[in-house]
């Protein structure tokens, strides 16, 4: 395949994640910069320890199932994922529910972890880990799915996806680590808009 071929594939997987991994980094900020650093870490590497098993375990179960089956089931859920994505954009767009603000996502987040009260356990924080945990499984998760989706459930589009789904991370990770603050200027209704189209 030629990377026109590909190019498709790569940029909504590219796009789909940063969406995805913009979500999980505010959530983690949250947790670093109320709890400390040690927990969020703990968390996140919890939680991509897990997804890795997840991935490993069902991916290749996957890849057993007849590929007609198979690229019909991931067909119908890309369809609804990408009108649900297209219909929330244009809600957003027109003013009829309010724009995602990671801001927002934010100050909600501190200020749930700053009033749960807790003990540490061996060294860490089990409520800021928990909640590092949970934010990076789910949107990792999400991820996966993405990525899965998006190859169509072809076994040659889905290492072309991954990389456009790790580009996205390192991108949001890098971001996050040199700036130290939620990535509120990331224009996440116009990427799902767009993704609602490519999709």
């Amino acid at each position: 395949m030629t990377w026109i071929e590909l190019a498709p594939t790569v940029s909504a997987a590219f796009l789909t994640s940063l969406v995805e991994c913009v979500e999980a980094a505010t959530i983690m900020l949250a947790v670093g910069t109320v709890r400390g650093w040690k927990p969020a870490f703990v968390g996140t590497g919890l939680a991509l320890a897990a997804l890795v098993v997840l991935v490993f375990a069902l991916g290749p179960a996957l890849l057993q199932l007849p590929e007609q089956a198979l690229q019909l089931f991931v067909g119908i859920l890309l369809l609804l994922f990408g009108m649900r994505w297209l219909r929330k954009a244009i809600l957003r767009g027109a003013g009829i529910i309010p724009l995602h603000d990671e801001d927002a996502i934010f100050k909600s987040e501190t200020a749930n972890l700053k009033l749960a009260q807790t003990t540490q356990r061996w060294g860490v924080d089990p409520i800021a880990m928990a909640t590092a945990f949970k934010g990076v499984l789910l949107e990792g998760v999400e991820v996966a799915f993405l990525v899965l989706a998006v190859a169509a459930g072809s076994p040659a589009l889905i290492g072309p996806a991954a990389l456009g789904a790790l580009a996205a991370a390192l991108l949001v990770t890098t971001a996050a680590v040199a700036i130290h603050k939620p990535l509120a200027r990331v224009p996440e209704n116009t990427l799902k808009f767009a993704v609602g189209v490519l999709i």
